[in-house]
C-alpha cells in the first residue's frame, strides 16, 4: 500500500514568537509606524505629487481596506504643509455683462478682508449718499438751479406781458396755460363788453392778441429746452454730489490694495455705476417709499464682492477629499431664488465646487463614485484638459429650461487629482477611455499583503500600535500582537505574508478592546483576540451551521468512512461577504463504451462556470495522453457534483473529478475518509488552488460531526503548503493523530492515497503494470477500444 507522509502540525501553521517582539506591551512603542511595506506606492505618490508637468495626476489602485485613503491623506498632508498657500478668489458684478460675473484673484486672506472692507464702505455709502442729497449745500445748489430756470422763464414771459400792457391787453396765467384778454381801464373786459366795442377796435385787439400769441408760443417753445438744461444741471449736480461723497470711500479701499489692478477697475466701475443710477439715490433722499428702497438696496448688492474661495485660514496647500462627487459638487453651481414668481439669480448665488476649493493643492476622489455620477467624469476630464474650471448649468447646456442663468468667468486650475479605486476600475478605464491615460499618468499600486519574517514582525507590531493609539484602544500585550500577526497571515492565505487589509485588522482590535473592557482588563490579551475571531465567525456562521445540520441528518449525502467506486469528496468554498467557509461535496463519475465524449452535467445544465468547464475538458486531454496515445479514446464519461443546486466555478475540483473518473475506469474504490482539492493539468501535475484553509477546515468539521477516527484527512496540492494557516483545532487533531493533511504534486500520488494501491508507473514499452490502478484503467480503455472496433466492423459488414 503506497503512502505519502502526512504534514506535521508545524507545517500547517506559522506562529509568531512573542519573544521575537522587543516589547511587552504596545505602550512601549513611542513612534509607531502608520505605513509599512508600501514603498512602491509611496514612491509613486512622491513622484506624482512632485512633478508639475501636465497630465501627471495619480490613480491610487489596490483592494479596498488596505488603507489607501488614510495613507494618501497622511502623505499629502505632509507634502501640502510645505507648499505655498494658494490665492483667494472672489466674484464681482460685471457692469458690461451682468450674466458673466468677473473673477478676481487675491493673495491668501485678502479676498475675505477685501470683502469686509467693501461691505463696510458700502454700508457707509448707503447712509452717506442719501444724506448728501438732504444736505443744506445740495438743497441750496438745487434750489438755485430751479430758481434760475424759473427766473429765465419768468423774464421771457414778462417781456411779452409788458408788450401786451402797451396795447391794453392782459396776460392771464393759470396752472395749465397762458392766454391774452383785452383790458379797459386796467380791468379785463367781459365778453359782452368786448362785443359791444366797434368792429374796428375789436379787430385791432384780435390782431394784437394774435401777434402776442405767436410771440408767446415762440417763448413757450423754449421752455422744454430750458427744462432739459435745468435737468442736465441737476444731473450734473447729482453726479458731482455722488462722486464727492463716494470717491473718498472707494479710494480708501483701493489704497489698501495698491497692486490689485482688477480691484481698482472694479471700484472705478462702482463709482461710475453710482453716478449712472443717481436718480435712484436722489429719489431715495427726496422721498423714500418701499419701491425706491428696494431699488436702492438691489443697486448696492451689485457692488459687493462674493468670496468664492477663502484660504485665509489655510496652512499650506489644501487637501480636499470629496465623498459625493456629483457634477455640481465638482464644478460648482449657480443657485436661483424666486422673485415675483420667477426664478432669478445673480453673482452672489454662485457656489464653488470641490475643484475650486482644492485649487492650488490636491483633490482626492473615489473613482467608482465619480464614474457613477452623471456628467461628473466628463466634466472632471474637461477641467483637467482645459486647466480651468468653468461653472456651467446642465439645464442651460442641454436647453432643458428657459431660466436665465449665469456664465461666471472660468477659474485657472492648478491642481493634482488623486483617484482612489481598485485594479479592475483602473484597467477598465485604461482600456476603454483613451483620455484616461493622458490625464492620469501615475499609478500608485498598493500591495495586497506585506512580507513576514526577520525584522518584519516588529514593523507589523508598530503598525498595530499605530492603530491602537489612533483609535485610543487598550494596549496589547506582546502575545496578543503575535496573534494579530498570525491572523493577518490567515487573511493573506500565506505563511510568508501578512494581509495589508488594515481595515480588517482595525476591526479586530476594536472588538478585542470591547471584550477586554467587558472582562475588566486594562490590556488586550491573546484570549481577547481569539474571542473576537470566534465571535466574528459565530455571527456569520448561520448558513454554515444549517448545512452542518443537513449533513448530520444525512439529508446531504456524504461519506467519511468506507470506500466507493467512482465517488470522491471534493472541497468547495462559499463566500458570504467577508466570511468564507469550506464544505465537502460528493463528486461522482460514470464511464461506458463510447466515442471519447466527457460530459460535464454542470455545464450541460448551465450551472458550471467557464473555469470549471475548462478544468473538466483538461481531463479528456489527460486521459488521451496517459492511456490512449496510439488508439482512439472509446469511452463516454459523465461527471457531476451531487446535490449541487447552485453555480459551480473554478478548477479546484478537477483533481477530485479525475480521481473519481479513474476509479470508475479501474474498478478500484476510493476511500471516503479522505477529501481532495486541487487543479490538474494535462500532464497530471497538481496545481495550487484558493481557499485551502477553509477547505481543509470544512472537511475537518464534517469529520468532527461524524466522529474522528484517525483515518480521515485532506489531500491538497503541495504548492499550497505555503498558504496553510489552519485553525488550532485542526492542528491539535493532527498532533493527536486524529486527522491528516497530505500534500501531493501529481495525480498518481493522490490516486495512491485514495485507493490504497500503487498507481503504477509507465514501463519502457509505454504500458502500465496490470495490477496497478493505471494498468487497470489502461486495460479498460483497451477493451473499450476493441469493442468499439468490433462494433464499427459489424456495422461495415452490414
Amino acid at each position: 500500500m503506497p503512502s505519502e507522509t502526512a504534514l506535521t502540525p508545524e507545517e500547517l501553521y506559522r506562529a509568531c514568537d512573542p519573544a521575537s517582539l522587543d516589547f511587552e506591551s504596545t505602550e512601549e512603542l513611542d513612534n509607531p509606524e502608520g505605513v509599512i511595506g508600501q514603498k512602491r506606492a509611496i514612491d509613486a505618490l512622491s513622484f506624482g505629487a512632485g512633478i508639475g508637468s501636465r497630465g501627471y495626476n495619480i490613480f491610487v489602485l489596490g483592494p479596498n481596506g488596505v488603507g489607501k485613503k488614510t495613507v494618501v491623506r497622511k502623505f499629502l498632508a505632509e507634502k501640502a504643509a510645505a507648499a505655498l498657500v494658494p490665492p483667494d478668489w472672489c466674484h464681482a458684478h460685471n457692469f458690461k455683462d451682468e450674466n458673466r460675473p468677473r473673477l478676481m484673484r487675491f493673495e491668501p486672506g485678502q479676498g475675505a478682508a477685501c470683502r469686509r472692507d467693501m461691505d463696510r464702505i458700502l454700508e457707509r455709502l448707503k447712509t452717506v449718499l442719501p444724506a448728501s442729497f438732504e444736505s443744506e449745500d445740495y438743497q441750496g445748489r438745487l434750489q438755485r438751479i430751479k430758481q434760475d430756470f424759473q427766473k429765465r422763464q419768468q423774464e421771457a414771459v414778462k417781456l411779452i406781458e409788458d408788450e401786451a400792457e402797451e396795447y391794453d391787453i392782459a396776460l392771464i396765467q393759470t396752472a395749465s396755460e397762458m392766454s391774452f384778454a383785452p383790458r379797459s381801464k386796467g380791468e379785463v373786459m367781459e365778453p359782452e363788453q368786448f362785443h359791444s366795442l366797434p368792429k374796428a377796435e375789436r379787430d385791432r385787439f384780435e390782431e394784437r392778441i394774435e401777434e402776442l400769441q405767436d410771440k408767446l408760443q415762440v417763448v413757450a417753445g423754449q421752455f422744454p429746452k430750458w427744462r432739459t438744461e435745468m435737468q442736465e444741471r441737476v444731473r450734473e449736480l447729482n453726479e458731482q454730489t455722488i462722486r464727492e461723497a463716494s470717491e473718498a470711500f472707494l479710494e480708501d479701499v483701493e489704497r489698501s490694495y495698491p497692486e490689485h489692478e482688477a480691484l481698482g477697475q472694479h471700484l472705478k466701475a462702482v463709482g461710475d455705476d453710482l453716478v449712472e443710477h443717481q436718480a435712484i439715490i436722489a429719489r431715495l433722499g427726496d422721498e423714500e417709499d418701499p419701491d425706491s428702497r428696494a431699488a436702492f438696496e438691489h443697486l448696492f448688492t451689485r457692488y459687493r464682492l462674493m468670496v468664492l474661495v477663502d484660504n485665509s485660514e489655510q496652512e499650506g496647500a489644501p487637501v480636499v477629499y470629496h465623498d459625493f462627487p456629483t457634477y455640481q459638487h465638482l464644478i460648482g453651481r449657480v443657485e436661483h431664488k424666486v422673485r415675483q414668481g420667477a426664478l432669478v439669480t445673480d453673482f452672489s448665488l454662485v457656489r464653488p465646487g470641490a475643484l475650486h476649493r482644492a485649487n492650488g493643492g490636491y483633490l482626492i476622489l473615489d473613482a467608482e463614485k465619480v464614474l457613477s455620477q452623471p456628467f461628473a467624469w466628463e466634466s472632471l476630464k474637461r477641467a483637467l484638459y482645459a486647466r480651468q474650471v468653468r461653472i456651467e448649468s446642465l439645464e442651460q447646456m442641454y436647453s432643458s429650461v428657459s431660466t436665465v442663468s449665469l456664465e461666471p468667468e472660468p477659474m485657472p486650475l492648478d491642481i493634482k487629482v488623486l483617484l482612489l479605486g481598485d485594479r479592475y476600475t483602473y484597467y477598465l478605464l485604461a482600456e476603454h477611455d483613451p483620455e484616461f491615460c493622458e490625464l492620469f499618468k501615475v499609478q500608485a499600486d498598493f500591495e495586497d499583503d506585506l512580507p513576514r519574517g526577520e525584522g518584519q514582525d516588529m514593523a507589523h507590531a508598530r503598525l498595530i500600535a499605530s492603530i491602537v493609539q489612533r483609535e485610543e484602544l487598550l494596549p496589547l500585550k506582546a502575545p496578543a500582537v503575535a496573534r494579530v500577526i498570525e491572523y493577518g497571515s490567515r487573511l493573506a492565505e500565506d505563511k510568508e505574508r501578512m494581509s495589508a487589509h488594515a481595515g480588517r485588522i482595525a476591526d479586530l482590535l476594536r472588538e478585542a478592546d470591547h471584550w477586554a473592557r467587558q472582562a475588566g482588563s486594562d490590556q488586550i490579551r491573546v484570549a481577547d483576540i481569539q474571542a473576537t475571531i470566534d465571535q466574528q465567525d459565530y455571527r456569520a456562521r448561520r448558513l454554515e451551521e444549517r448545512m452542518d445540520r443537513e449533513i448530520q441528518r444525512e439529508t446531504m449525502l456524504l461519506s467519511t468512512s468506507g470506500t466507493a467506486l467512482g465517488q470522491v469528496n471534493a472541497l468547495t468554498v462559499t463566500h458570504l461577504g467577508s466570511f468564507a467557509f469550506g464544505r465537502p461535496a460528493r463528486v461522482t463519475a460514470t464511464t461506458r463504451l463510447g466515442s471519447g465524449q466527457l460530459v460535464d452535467i454542470e455545464r450541460e445544465v448551465e450551472l458550471g462556470g467557464p473555469i470549471h468547464s475548462k478544468g473538466v475538458l483538461i481531463l479528456s486531454g489527460y486521459l488521451g495522453v496517459s492511456y490512449a496515445r496510439e488508439r482512439s479514446l472509446s469511452v463516454n464519461a459523465t461527471l457531476v457534483f451531487e446535490q449541487g443546486y447552485g453555480e459551480v466555478d473554478g478548477d479546484s475540483a478537477s483533481l477530485a473529478e479525475l480521481c473519481a473518473l479513474l476509479s470508475d475506469l479501474s474498478g478500484v474504490p476510493i476511500r471516503q475518509s479522505l477529501a481532495v482539492t486541487g487543479a490538474v493539468n494535462q500532464k497530471g501535475q497538481v496545481q495550487a488552488i484558493g481557499g485551502v484553509n477553509e477547505k481543509v477546515e470544512g472537511f475537518f468539521k464534517v469529520c468532527q460531526l461524524r466522529g474522528l477516527n484517525g483515518k480521515q484527512g485532506v489531500i491538497i496540492p503541495r504548492a499550497n503548503m505555503g498558504d496553510l494557516m489552519l485553525d488550532h483545532r485542526v492542528r491539535k487533531a493532527v498532533s493527536d493523530g486524529l486527522f491528516r493533511v497530505y500534500a501531493v504534486d501529481h495525480v498518481d500520488q493522490a490516486l495512491g492515497l485514495l485507493t490504497g494501491r500503487r498507481p503504477g508507473r509507465r514501463r519502457r514499452d509505454g504500458s502500465y503494470p496490470p495490477s496497478t490502478v493505471n494498468g487497470r484503467v489502461e486495460h479498460t480503455l483497451i477493451r473499450y477500444a476493441k469493442l468499439k472496433q468490433e462494433e464499427e466492423g459489424e456495422g461495415g459488414d452490414e
